[in-house]
């Protein structure tokens, strides 16, 4: 139990009652504490040198102090997570999920089916998230209101997930082949927006930002035409709303770049064995950074050397079970989905491409679209973070993609991806050191959200427990 009421193994009932230097006349008194983590590795975003025997003390919702065991006086009947053993960090982003699939293996199947339960599935997913120790996600894809509505049932506490930035539908010029099907559902209620002319997409942005969407998302770029890209681009703008994108060819990537889009999602996953340099240089010059979503693909290569992972009792314990046997009934042969088509060729050269983006100076950021087909949402974020240190970044760096980066990418930098005094206490707290292992994200102990422990022991506390 990391949690213990009142203290932990440390004699911290011995230390004095207040947080550093005690308070002299005519100086500010120290900020009230709420809640202190003590002990545990130290790993807190800003690519610094891990910190051994941390202290953290938190105030309400907010970071107020970050020291050592050594140097921190911690006030007397404050509530202590003991993080003795574990690795401490901050919370973690998934820049890319969509919390209205699954995993399910055939959307065709899957959307007509399902539609109408997805304010019962989405909490499922959030919750997933969670403790998997995310503590915020950008759902790029889902209808409007469905997304706004768990958007603002976990802002107000009567969901468990992730803070979420969310983009509702996307915006693009034609539907795919298969017309007519839930799948490719209109603009009453669907997750595809399509865009006829300027004006048509300059009035759907405009009513996604009125809705209150937090970013803008739009694919399919070279069908659409330019006047159609700027109309986007221009209500975008004036709202302070950033766009992401998908783009794969490199007159795509310069599409994205004219529209001053804020990232590029799936980049990585293109067939040719490397991106013209001319592409690298144009993302790391605009500041675009990149979500290779990796995962998407390579899961089929997990999945094949590991099959029994698609019946992992989580899936089944979380879905009702009628859903949890369509899940795997639609998984059962992998190869034959059109889905993973490509996957076989386009993965032999996706670490070199990820390799390419990052000496290259374009800053990645973690994302999974997570809910695809075999793509978990319990596991989707660790698993993406070390197929990146696979691919040859940096433990360190890439925990930063996950967490600083992503933060910025989300224009909250100055609020959360780092623990340090002033930024909201979203912290994890895991077995096993990551840096060595990035697999050590599997085992979250405990997720601190908006400084209330809302995970203890790996499982969700019911009701938020108050610092």
């Amino acid at each position: 139990m990391p949690i213990d009421g009142v203290t932990c193994r440390l004699a911290v009932a011995a230390l004095a009652a207040l947080v550093g230097p005690r308070a002299g006349a005519g100086q500010e008194a120290p900020a009230r504490v709420t809640l202190a983590i003590v002990g545990g590795y130290l790993i807190d975003g800003t690519d610094g040198s891990p910190l051994r025997d941390a202290v953290i003390l938190i105030g309400d919702d907010r970071i107020v102090h970050v020291g050592t065991v050594a140097d921190t006086e911690i006030p007397t009947g404050v509530r202590v997570v003991s993080a003795e053993g574990y690795t401490v960090l901050p919370g973690l982003t998934d820049s890319h999920v969509h919390t209205m699939i699954v995993g399910h293996g055939v959307y065709d199947d899957y959307f007509p089916r399902y539609e109408s339960r997805l304010r019962e599935i989405m909490p499922i997913s959030a919750r997933e998230l969670l403790l998997a120790g995310v503590t915020s996600a950008r759902d790029l894809g889902a209808p409007l209101e469905d997304i706004l509505w768990l958007r603002d049932e976990i802002e107000a506490g009567r969901l468990p997930g992730p803070r979420l930035f969310v983009s509702g539908p996307f915006l693009q010029h034609s539907l795919p082949a298969a017309q007519g099907t839930s799948y490719d559902s209109s603009i009453q209620g669907g997750f595809r927006w399509t865009v006829d002319g300027p004006e048509d997409a300059r009035t759907k942005t405009r009513r996604l930002i009125d809705a209150g969407v937090d970013v803008i998302k739009v694919i399919q770029l070279a069908q659409m035409t330019p006047e159609e890209r700027s109309a986007i681009a221009e209500e975008a703008r004036r709202a302070g709303k950033p766009i992401a994108v998908h783009a794969n060819s490199h007159e795509e990537v310069l599409e994205a770049a004219e529209m001053g889009v804020a990232s590029i999602e799936h980049i990585g996953a293109r067939p040719l064995p490397r991106y013209p340099e001319e592409t690298i240089r144009v993302m790391a010059e605009n500041g675009i950074r990149a979500s290779v979503t990796s995962i998407v693909q390579r899961v089929y290569d997990i999945t094949a050397a590991f099959p029994e992972r698609v019946d992992d009792p989580r899936l089944a314990a979380d879905l009702p079970p009628e859903l949890y046997e369509d899940v795997v009934s639609s998984l059962r042969f992998p190869g034959r989905l059109n889905y993973f088509s490509g996957a076989k060729t386009h993965n032999r050269h996706h670490d070199t491409k990820i390799r390419q983006l990052y000496e290259g100076g374009v800053q990645i950021v973690v994302g999974t679209d997570s809910g695809t087909p075999m793509n978990f949402h319990y596991e989707s974020t660790w698993q993406e973070m070390d197929l990146l240190t696979r691919a040859g970044i940096p433990p360190l760096e890439v925990i930063g993609m996950a967490t600083r980066h992503a933060a910025l990418l989300n224009r909250v930098g100055a609020d959360l991806g780092t623990i340090e005094p002033g930024r909201l206490a979203d912290i994890l707290i895991v077995r096993g050191n990551p840096l060595r292992h990035m697999s050590a994200l599997r085992n979250v102990v405990v997720v601190i959200q908006g400084g209330q422990v809302v995970v203890r022991d790996g499982a969700l506390v019911e009701g938020r427990e108050a610092s």
